[in-house]
């Protein structure tokens, strides 16, 4: 699917869940519950993105390791290579990125700001929809109604 990624973040929205590098990882844990979602972008005092957060990372490097999540700092779990994409990345390269890095998060940056960010759900689903579309309108046209 040739369709840049920015027109799913219109659809889903560009609001991104953050927190502090200096945020404990149980902080980061509750308010991942609390938003019912499976990352959060790490952003610095000046707004600059310093990694990301995800469910995984919490696993491993905090619970697997026996560590205290209420002791342990985000920027200690999260991981710093950060991958991501720009508005115009396709929905396709975007899904093929995900799936060669293993990864089910992608910030998309726009002037080296944050502009939103997506996940393997989100992708799935838009791309369910867009699906759906053309079906209809094939049957619309089989019908002759177009």
């Amino acid at each position: 699917m040739n369709t840049p990624i920015s027109q799913v973040l219109d659809r889903k929205g560009r609001d991104v869940a953050t927190i502090g590098p200096n945020a404990t990882v149980f902080d980061a844990i509750q308010l991942m519950d609390q938003k019912g979602i499976g990352s959060l972008v790490v952003l610095t005092k000046t707004g600059k993105i310093a990694g990301i957060l995800t469910e995984r990372d919490c696993f491993r490097k905090v619970i697997l390791l026996e560590k205290n999540p209420r002791q342990v700092p985000v920027k200690d779990a999260m991981t710093k290579k950060i991958i991501y994409v720009t508005p115009e990345t396709t929905v396709d390269d975007c899904m093929s990125l995900m799936t060669q890095k293993r990864i089910r998060h992608l910030p998309v940056l726009e002037n080296n700001n944050l502009a939103g960010l997506i996940s393997i759900g989100d992708l799935v689903k838009f791309v369910a929809s867009e699906q759906d579309l053309m079906i209809r309108n094939l049957e619309k046209y089989i019908e002759g109604s177009l």
